[in-house]
C-alpha cells in the first residue's frame, strides 16, 4: 500500500485523501490529446480514404469537381461507403488504444493529462484496469457529448466527476 493510502479501523475500505483536477485543466487536457490523436489519425484517414477512392472510382470523377455532382454508380457509392467505414474502424480503435489504453497504464494518464500533472484513479486512489478504464471511454464516447452534460456535470460534484467518471467508479485527479 503507498503512502497515499490511511486505513480506517473497523475494517472499512481505505481511504485517499486526493485532490480532484478542475474542469479547465481536464478541458485543456482534452484539447491537447485531441491534437496528439487528431492530427495522426486526420493523415491516416486522408491517405485510406484517398486509396479506396482512387482505386474504385474513375479518376475524371476524382479530379473534376462539375463530375462529382454527377450520379455514382453503385460500385462508387459502395467504395465511399467502404472507405468511410473504414476509417470510422481506424478511428475508434486508435481512440480505444490511446484512451483506454493509457489511462489504465502505469502512466494512469494520456498524454494531455501527463503534462498537465493528472491523472485517473478508481475512488480508492489506485490504478484502474483496462477493461474499467474501456467501459470510461464509450460512456465518455457515447453519453457526455450529449448536450455536453456529462462534461458539465463536474461542475456540480464533489470530486469534480463528469459522466464518465460516475458511470465508471473514477475521477481525475491531481499527481
Amino acid at each position: 500500500m503507498n503512502e497515499q493510502h490511511m486505513q480506517n479501523l473497523g475494517g472499512e475500505s481505505p481511504t485517499v485523501d486526493l485532490q480532484p483536477a478542475g474542469f479547465w485543466k481536464r478541458f485543456a487536457a482534452y484539447i491537447i490529446d485531441g491534437l496528439v490523436i487528431g492530427i495522426p489519425l486526420a493523415i491516416i484517414s486522408t491517405f485510406i480514404i484517398g486509396a479506396i477512392l482512387y482505386a474504385n472510382i474513375d479518376a475524371e470523377v476524382l479530379s473534376d469537381p462539375n463530375m462529382v455532382e454527377a450520379e455514382l454508380t453503385d460500385e462508387e457509392l459502395f467504395a465511399v461507403l467502404k472507405a468511410y467505414g473504414l476509417v470510422l474502424l481506424v478511428n475508434f480503435i486508435a481512440a480505444i488504444l490511446y484512451y483506454a489504453g493509457l489511462h489504465a497504464s502505469k502512466w494512469q494518464a494520456t498524454i494531455g493529462k501527463k503534462l498537465l500533472g493528472l491523472k485517473v484513479v478508481s475512488m480508492q486512489g489506485e490504478r484502474i484496469s483496462f477493461w474499467r478504464s474501456l467501459g470510461r471511454f464509450l460512456a465518455q464516447s457515447f453519453l457526455s457529448p450529449i448536450f455536453m452534460i456529462g462534461y458539465i456535470i463536474a461542475a456540480f460534484t464533489e470530486k469534480k466527476q463528469a459522466l464518465h467518471d460516475l458511470i465508471a467508479g473514477t475521477m481525475v485527479v491531481k499527481k
